[in-house]
């Protein structure tokens, strides 16, 4: 039987997922979403595959999960950056500039790795409310600036983050897009 690491069977169950969503991470950031299976990440936690099975039910569920916590990364820096702002408007520039920010920074790469991967399709409706959060703090202040399309200012945002998203990662420089992007989007927010 494994020695248990921690204090409490429950924080050592809690322990060994970490390590396990972890190595799968590097595998995905190294080769790829497709390369994330039982297999692998057991040999990269050093565990045998049964153990990792006591923890997710197959590759797929694993890259689920590790898609899900990269999500729930990205909407707490996204919920940080926007809750040192006082204004709609500056939480609307925090929010695109730490979008950008985070993008820049590469820590994007291992959601755009597993975005390939194929997901369970039961674990769809989490993902998606999981996207739903990145968005929220956008929504709270498109409202509070008197936006009632929100979905319209949403989209033209996504399209403008997009199109700085490929700059970024073309090679462009990413403090000159990211300044520019929320130039464009404040402004174009501020007409409508």
């Amino acid at each position: 039987m494994p020695r248990i690491e921690t204090q409490t069977l429950a924080e050592h169950r809690d322990w060994r997922r970490n390590q396990l969503i972890e190595a799968a991470a590097s595998i995905a950031l190294e080769s790829g979403g497709s390369a994330v299976t039982v297999a692998a990440v057991a040999q990269r936690a050093g565990l045998s595959r049964t153990s990792v099975y006591e923890y997710f039910g197959s590759s797929a569920d694993l890259a689920a999960d590790l898609v899900l916590e990269e999500l729930k990364n990205f909407a707490q820096y996204l919920e940080e950056a926007v809750a040192l702002t006082e204004e709609p408007i500056e939480s609307l520039a925090a929010w695109i500039e730490s979008a950008l920010t985070y993008i820049a920074d590469g820590r994007h790469l291992l959601a755009k790795a597993l975005n390939a991967s194929t997901l369970p399709q039961e674990r769809a409706a989490a993902i998606g409310a999981a996207h739903r959060a990145l968005l929220a703090p956008l929504v709270a202040g498109l409202t509070a600036m008197g936006i009632t399309d929100t979905q319209r200012a949403l989209l033209f945002i996504q399209a403008i983050t997009d199109a700085s998203t490929k700059r970024i990662e073309g090679g462009y420089d990413a403090e000159a897009e990211i300044k520019s992007a929320t130039a464009f989007c404040i402004a174009g927010l501020s007409s409508i």
